[in-house]
């Protein structure tokens, strides 16, 4: 018995590692690939599960099991989103968690129950399939507004506000849906399960009045709080005291896992609890620790997650009707976004949020598999129709990164060109223009002002300008990279330009535009990294400042005072790596190219270490003299 016992846990083993190895495999393939094509994270996850379905199937692998396991990756994303929130925020946005959330699952639940009474449902199942429906995927919204950077806009906050009332929603959901039981789904479904006598899953609501169930539920709820507040601590400084990073890591991995296991044993949703967590652990010591430990875990599963779905699409019952699916699909996602447009109108979503905020939840969500599930199971739904509806859901979600490429590469766009009609009209003309005035081109304009300089300065951020009008400083509203704009600012006169804007590509195709068209103007341009210095360099700039950089010599230089020497010793060893450092940047650039990945430059690459050693030995010979002199003289 103790060999076969070895030779079955040897044999479970190595399914387990056949299949992570299968998944791990699709995903470092198809990520890479769909990022680069501009698709993004989710959809290459999406990719990688359809292309390993047919591998899954063969070997016979149980997907929905995998997907409940995965969906741990949901609870850790809203645990890290509940860091980001402190409760004072979460109080001021009730406004929008109540109108935008509840005003978005009351009304899509109406129209699509509307439709599938239409279509010939009884109003328990039609109420049931809104039910679902009206869920958006949260795993791929915010992963997708994280990526591009869209969480902060009014978009994206609106988008969240809606989200997380979905969460909270889904709660009574779970509660509502088996009160929606059919009788003869009930009759049938019990005649079936005659005779199965397995014990089910532990619950601490499941044999409890609806009063001890309320009870329960409060006290997890009140259990989640105070261990936020009292107990993560004196854990967390018991834990550190062994300086082990690894245990501050499981200590981490345990709050969650134990806080979502405590709210499952309730009856209450885990991605709720965890969220609630994390709100009440947004102002502790431990937040930044807990965010970096936590994150590679909530990757790794929503990676996992979003490959289940991938490989669970049933595209044998597509092809059954692939008209009526696709047709459905198409339909459902149609209506979300005009209710979703709706409510943006309603409370005053403008431009291209607006979009942003319609298009961006137009999807069914992963919350609607586990209400699938349970309408399955409590005789509410038949198990056909819910196949029907998972396909449609998995479709949804799977279209969901197309609509954010139509909004980056369509709307968005058009939207800018829209505002831009109303651009600010420049009647001056000076010596000097100014492009952008955030941290950079702030100090560049108050340095010539204060020098006798009035430079002509332009923004394309409006709350920037009108932050300026009330300290009475004047700046014009404009996009200085179009062509006409520069024109109206008078460039075609000015004998400097300054670009202060932080979009690499833009600041690059401005200097190649001005020096191609204006070439006696001065550019003084600012670059993002060492990289972009060389872009700048061959669009034809040379006056280039990198943004980080004169700060990071004045680092080095309070560095070397704080080991003991003089300032003039100082300011004398940044002075030599400063002068080094324009050198080698200065030859490098002769064999850079724009065209190739600097990884792909095999002339830039060998260039670079064919000299790397000439130009270190030298740095390295000039500092020494500097610094081998007495720390207190002057040299």
């Amino acid at each position: 018995m103790a060999h076969f016992g070895e030779d079955q846990a040897e044999t479970i083993l190595t399914d387990f590692l056949l299949l992570a190895f299968i998944f791990l495999v699709a995903g470092i393939a198809a990520v890479p690939i769909a990022s680069r094509l501009g698709l993004g994270s989710v959809l290459g996850y999406l990719i990688a599960g359809i292309a390993i379905s047919p591998l899954l199937a063969f070997l016979q692998v149980d997907i929905i099991a995998i997907q409940h396991f995965a969906e741990f990756g949901v609870v850790m994303m809203l645990f890290l989103v509940g860091l980001e929130l402190e409760p004072k925020l979460l109080w001021s946005m009730r406004g929008r968690l109540l109108g935008l959330g509840g005003g978005q699952v009351g009304l899509t639940t109406l129209v699509v129950m509307g439709v599938a009474m239409v279509l010939g449902e009884v109003w328990s199942v039609a109420l049931a399939i809104g039910l679902v429906l009206a869920l958006s995927s949260t795993a791929i919204v915010l992963q997708t507004l994280g990526e591009k950077g869209l969480m902060k806009s009014d978009g994206g906050q609106s988008s969240f506000s809606v989200l997380l009332f979905q969460d909270i929603a889904v709660i009574p959901m779970l509660a509502l849906i088996p009160l929606l039981a059919l009788p003869e789904l009930a009759g049938a479904m019990g005649h079936g399960a005659e005779g199965d006598h397995s014990g089910g899953s532990f619950s601490l609501v499941e044999h409890l009045p609806a009063w001890g169930a309320a009870l329960v539920t409060l006290g997890a709820i009140g259990a989640v709080i105070a261990i936020g507040y009292y107990l993560t601590g004196p854990v967390f400084r018991f834990v550190s005291a062994a300086n082990l990073r690894e245990l501050f890591v499981a200590a981490a991995l345990m709050f969650v896992i134990g806080i979502a296991l405590l709210m499952s044993l309730a009856g209450l949703s885990p991605a709720l609890g965890t969220f609630l967590a994390g709100v009440v652990l947004a102002t502790s010591e431990y937040r930044h620790e807990l965010e970096a430990d936590i994150a590679p875990f909530k990757g790794l599963l929503l990676g996992l997650f979003f490959m289940t779905v991938g490989a669970g699409i049933n595209f044998g019952l597509l092809m059954d009707g692939p008209l009526a699916i696709i047709g459905l699909t198409l339909g459902l996602m149609a209506a979300k976004a005009a209710v979703l447009y709706l409510l943006a109108v309603t409370f005053k979503i403008t431009g291209s949020d607006r979009w942003l905020f319609s298009l961006g939840l137009a999807q069914a969500g992963e919350f609607g598999f586990v209400l699938l599930s349970l309408t399955v199971s409590s005789a509410v739904l038949p198990v056909e129709l819910a196949d029907r509806l998972l396909l449609i859901v998995a479709l949804s979600m799977l279209l969901t990164p197309l609509l954010f490429i139509l909004y980056d590469k369509v709307i968005a766009p058009r939207l800018l060109r829209a505002e831009a009609r109303a651009m600010d009209t420049i009647e001056e003309r000076c010596e000097v223009i100014i492009a952008g005035h955030g941290r950079v081109g702030g100090i560049v304009s108050r340095i010539l002002r204060a020098s006798g300089w009035s430079p002509t300065v332009i923004d394309f951020s409006s709350k920037q300008l009108e932050m300026l009008k009330r300290f009475n400083t004047h700046a014009y509203f404009g996009d200085a990279t179009r062509p006409d704009m520069l024109e109206a600012a008078g460039i075609g006169e000015a004998k400097l330009f300054v670009i202060a804007i932080d979009q690499k590509d833009q600041t690059t195709q401005l200097v190649r535009h001005i020096t191609k068209h204006y070439p006696h103007v001065h550019i003084v341009a600012r670059a993002v990294d060492r990289e972009h210095v060389y872009d700048l360099y061959y669009a034809g700039c040379r006056d280039i400042i990198r943004e980080t950089y004169d700060s990071s010599l004045r680092m080095g230089r309070s560095a070397i005072e704080a080991m003991g020497y003089s300032r003039d010793q100082a300011e004398r060893v940044v002075g030599s790596f400063n002068a080094m450092d324009r050198e080698v940047m200065l030859e490098a650039a002769q064999h850079y190219d724009p065209a190739l990945p600097t990884m792909e430059n095999e002339t830039y690459i060998a260039e670079i270490n064919r000299r790397r050693s000439d130009w270190e030995g030298q740095l390295q010979s000039r500092l020494a003299a500097i610094l081998a002199e007495p720390k207190g003289g002057e040299g």
